[in-house]
């Protein structure tokens, strides 16, 4: 499609601000299994082009990935049942290795690779290196699914220092060297609180907080941490949304001025947030931003 030269030149001017708002500033952004599960290959040089023109501008990308949907692909293909409790895959030995294999081998690498590709410097980094998530094992139901106790963003800060674009891969270990599965979300809210990041970006295949999930309509642009809460306790937000909701949560209650959870699917989504004046998804903010 051919822009005219005039909406070319408005667009360049009502992203200025923002540019300059966020020149210098770490920005996490969270690509989930889901959004990469159903994103084509052009969709995913789309992200990584996006990503690069965020470094190239000046501000600090890191992206954090999950990969639940090519776990669970790859396990099919290897004839492994996936067992889920409460929610959360089973990880048993096997699995965990499957898990690793998944992350490590493949959504990881291609992603740097497409960053790379689209003239940003990345590096691939897991949880596991220099103790950058220190986890404790969740419920023995679960096998090695783990919380994350405390989080060494060392690893992160140095590549960051050196202008090289982190891409994160969320497993963990414990104080004896065990590898755990850590749910991607709350890996990405936790390293956004210890980078001190300036926004934390979710990109899922949903596009925000609808207060009636039959009304695409009724999207909630911003959020309150009360808010929000009261929308849980209202019923509002359920199933799969709650934990994107409290790693939003958990996020700007430590200290990130806001959180974000957009759709992944659609082109550009990183740049319509960050670099427009009205945004998409759904932001949350602390309760003091509200006053």
């Amino acid at each position: 499609m051919k822009i005219a030269p005039k909406t070319r030149a408005a667009v360049l001017s009502e992203a200025l601000p923002h540019l300059q708002r966020f020149a210098g500033h770490v920005i996490v952004v969270k690509y989930g299994g889901n959004a990469l599960a159903e994103s084509t290959e052009d969709a995913m040089e789309v992200f990584a082009r996006d990503i690069a023109l965020l470094h190239a501008v000046g501000m600090k990308p890191v992206v954090v990935h999950g990969g639940g949907p090519q776990i669970s692909a790859l396990m099919d293909r290897l004839g492994k049942q996936a067992t889920f409790h409460n929610g959360l895959r089973v990880t048993d030995a096997e699995t965990m290795e499957i898990v690793s294999m998944v992350l490590l081998g493949t959504v990881n690498p291609m992603l740097v690779s497409m960053i790379n590709t689209a003239g940003a410097k990345a590096a691939g980094v897991s949880g596991q290196d220099m103790g950058l998530f220190s986890c404790v094992q969740r419920d023995p139901a679960l096998g090695f699914v783990g919380d994350i106790v405390n989080v060494n963003p060392a690893a992160v800060q140095g590549l960051l220092d050196d202008g090289v674009v982190p891409v994160v891969a969320t497993l963990g270990t414990d104080e004896k060297g065990q590898s755990y599965n850590v749910n991607a979300d709350t890996a990405a809210s936790a390293l956004a609180v210890a980078l001190k990041a300036s926004k934390i970006l979710f990109l899922t295949d949903i596009a925000g907080v609808l207060r009636d999930q039959n009304n695409a309509e009724s999207l909630l642009p911003t959020l309150t941490t009360a808010e929000a809460n009261t929308l849980r306790e209202e019923g509002v937000i359920t199933g799969g949304m709650i934990p994107k909701v409290e790693s939003c949560l958990h996020a700007v209650q430590g200290g990130v001025s806001a959180a974000h959870i957009l759709d992944g699917r659609v082109a550009h989504v990183a740049l319509l947030e960050l670099l427009t004046d009205t945004g998409v998804g759904t932001m949350f903010v602390p309760d003091k931003a509200a006053q």
